[in-house]
Order: structure tokens, then sequence, then C-alpha cells
């Protein structure tokens, strides 16, 4: 059963906490702050407001962990979330960057029977369009892929998915699309300079550079 109570803000502080978890340890209050882009004192206030509702814990550390409730809220609207950007770009012809700015706006508005028709018209897909596990069917957004800043020089990989905090960087998959750099493609790790901040990626014939912390968020096997 849906909480009608809840705000599409306040379910939006739940995903970035879901994905923060999903993505790196530990999460505190600082770190989805940063990925929210709010002040301080607006973080601490819907902190308390998550915690008294029942949606999040803190532990002694500060750190922040979603309820059973909270992760069930996190995980049904981004599987809202990436159901849309898959309806986008498979069937209305969206880029990768245009199909997550809409989706974004779109998922607070979707119902559990639309979502439940989405599914269907779209032959229940596993992934979204940059990859990610589409939570469900015990499915969780947790990438047991390796991060592409941890390859070495020379070895052949194949990219998997952008996370999801990566998603929200237009300038990065512009470039992931326009250098066909998408899931199931093999490439080349040609060389690693971090003294320089960059590593040097080959997919046939293209040959070119992308920023080492950019490359942190991709996944690769």
């Amino acid at each position: 059963m849906e909480d009608a109570k809840i705000t599409p803000a306040l379910e939006d502080y739940l995903k970035a906490i879901y994905v923060l978890g999903e993505e790196s340890q530990p999460v505190i209050a600082a770190r989805v702050a940063g990925d929210m882009e709010v002040s301080p004192s607006t973080m601490f206030s819907t902190l308390r407001r998550l915690e008294r509702e029942g949606y999040v814990r803190v532990e002694r550390r500060k750190e922040i962990h979603l309820t059973g409730k909270g992760k069930r809220v996190a995980e049904r609207i981004l599987r809202r979330h990436f159901l849309t950007e898959r309806l986008l770009t498979d069937i209305l012809g969206l880029d990768w960057v245009k199909a997550h700015q809409e989706a974004h706006r779109l998922e607070h508005a979707i119902s559990s029977e639309v979502e439940e028709k989405l599914a269907k018209l779209l032959h229940h897909p596993t992934t979204c369009p940059h990859g990610n596990p589409i939570p469900g069917e015990g499915r969780s957004l947790s990438h047991k892929n390796l991060p592409l800043d941890r390859v070495a020089p020379g070895s052949e990989v194949v990219f998997r998915c952008v996370t999801e905090g990566g998603e929200r960087d237009a300038r990065l998959l512009s470039f992931l699309q326009q250098h066909g750099l998408v899931p199931g493609v093999e490439f080349q790790v040609v060389d690693v300079a971090p003294s320089l901040g960059i590593m040097t990626l080959k997919i046939e014939k293209d040959e070119f550079s992308l920023g080492i912390e950019a490359a942190k968020k991709i996944r690769v096997q």
C-alpha cells in the first residue's frame, strides 16, 4: 500500500539516500545535502522529519539508514523513474539526457496501476537505458561490477551501467552517447594518467580521454 502522506520532495530525499547507500558507504547528512543541493539547515530539518515519520534512522556515527518503510518508498520511486526512462527512450525515441530529465518530472505522478501497465507495455525490462537494475522482483540497485577508474591499463572490459548518480550529469551522458559507450559495448582502457586525472579509452578505432572522476560513475565487467 502506498503512503499517501509523503510529498514528492521527501521521496526525492529517500531516493538520494538509497542511491548513495548502494553506491558508497557511509551515507551522512553532508553527502545527501550535496546530492540534493540544499543547505545544511534544510537537510537537518528534513532529516529530523524523515526520522520522526519512520522513514530513516540515524546511527551514533551520524550514518543514515533507510528503514523498511523508507526503502520501499525509495525503490518504488526509482522503479517508476527507470520505467519512465524506458518508455521515453524505447517508445518515444528520446536521448539519454532528455529521458532522465523528463523521467524525474514524471516519476511522482505515476500510480501503481500505471506502473504495472507500463512494465507490461515494455515487456518487464530489468534495467534502465543506462544499465541500472530496475528495483522489483528481488532486484536492487546494488552495483556488483567494477568502477571504471579501478581498471588497469591494457584491460578489455564491457560497459555495464552509469550509476544513478552519474545519470544526473548531463554532460557525461552526452559524452558517453557521443562515443557509443553504452551498456553491452566492449572497449579497452588504453592508459591511465592519475597525475593528469584522465583515462584513455578505445572503442574500435575511436580513441578518446575520460576524466577519472567521471570514470567513478561508470561500472564495467
